[in-house]
């Protein structure tokens, strides 16, 4: 997922070197117009790295890699601060830093801050939501490179957790950032001035997304599957939904609850993550294929090797990328209707990215 925004500028009539390396073809007209007006775009200049994450938000004009960058940026720091002088022994935090602080494009937690901004909500009221999405992601990543599961020794480019601390603290730090998650999100939404309704509706969205409704249940349909010759479509679906999309899904949904979106809203949201979520792993399986281990920043082939189900093996390599385009398609149009306020730009941004 990490993938999708590959270094994707949005301006008008530009195709992303992504949407070429998939396949898949964007819409005639621009995906930066509103039903109601057109937005005006923001070419970002060398010292981009210098503009706040305010003036992103919330200047006249727009672009999507200083939006992606700087809010980026924002939550890799606020999640410093969360993991900064851990009560705990040394080996342990280290190991929850190594995999929370590795980088990576912060997909999922920029994306709670775009859809609490989209309902009109404060940049600020989403980062707590934003920093548990992440070390919720962070957590199940960690579990699922260990050797009981996919056994992979490299993640965004660098050795894989238990690779450097062993399994037993990596299994720990996964669980400790998992718990950190709730922690997080409690403490830090009270700070914000969110109000204890909207925390709560956020805590069950991001609880029900990492455990038997969502990652937990993903993972182990995943690695039952494996070398399955019967493998089909529906069931693939099942771990895809569970383990990649409904995480995507409670990021955004938990950064529009915090934002004070109504029910209507709210569902909107959900379905745009949804089907984003499932367009993510359709990505990943396609690169999979595709891509090198160091364009991967993991080992490259192991989902064919391992004998997963995937959507080119079962699709095959084109039909995947038809898929894709018709997600792609149904994510964008949940957006239909939204003010062109840069969380709703942004969405459409993200989806040029992929």
């Amino acid at each position: 997922m990490d993938k999708l925004a590959s270094s994707c500028f949005v301006q008008h009539g530009a195709p992303s070197q992504s949407l070429k390396l998939y396949g898949l073809q964007r819409p005639s007209t621009s995906l930066l117009t509103s039903g109601r007006r057109s937005v005006p775009i923001l070419r970002c200049a060398a010292a981009a790295k210098e503009t706040s994450v305010d003036d992103i938000n919330g200047g006249d004009g727009f672009d999507f890699h200083c939006y992606l960058s700087a809010n980026a940026k924002a939550v890799h720091d606020a999640l410093d601060v969360a993991l900064w002088g851990l009560r705990c022994p040394a080996s342990l935090s280290a190991s929850m830093r190594h995999s929370i602080l590795a980088g990576g494009k912060r997909i999922r937690p920029v994306l709670a801050i775009a859809a609490c901004q989209l309902v009109g909500g404060a940049a600020a009221a989403a980062t707590p939501v934003a920093c548990a999405v992440e070390m919720i992601h962070t957590a199940s990543f960690i579990h699922d490179d260990m050797p009981c599961m996919d056994d992979d020794a490299l993640r965004r480019g660098r050795p894989s957790n238990h690779v450097v601390f062993g399994e037993a603290t990596a299994l720990l730090a996964g669980d400790a950032l998992l718990a950190l998650a709730f922690e997080h999100v409690a403490r830090g939404s009270t700070a914000a001035g969110v109000p204890a309704d909207r925390t709560l509706r956020a805590v069950l969205e991001l609880g029900s997304a990492g455990g038997p409704g969502g990652i937990a249940a993903g993972q182990v349909a995943d690695m039952q599957g494996e070398g399955d010759p019967s493998a089909r479509l529906p069931a693939m679906k099942y771990i895809l939904v569970h383990k990649a999309a409904r995480l995507v899904e409670a990021a955004a949904v938990s950064g529009a609850v915090v934002g004070g979106a109504g029910d209507a809203d709210a569902e909107r949201v959900r379905r745009y993550a949804h089907f984003l979520g499932i367009l993510g792993q359709v990505v990943d399986d396609v690169l999979d294929v595709t891509a090198t281990s160091e364009q991967l920043g993991k080992t490259a082939g192991k989902d064919a090797a391992a004998g997963k189900a995937t959507y080119p093996r079962l699709l095959g390599l084109e039909g995947a990328r038809a898929y894709a385009g018709e997600l792609l398609a149904k994510a964008e149009a949940e957006l239909d209707g939204f003010d062109a306020a840069p969380g709703s730009i942004w969405l459409y941004g993200l989806s040029c990215g992929l």
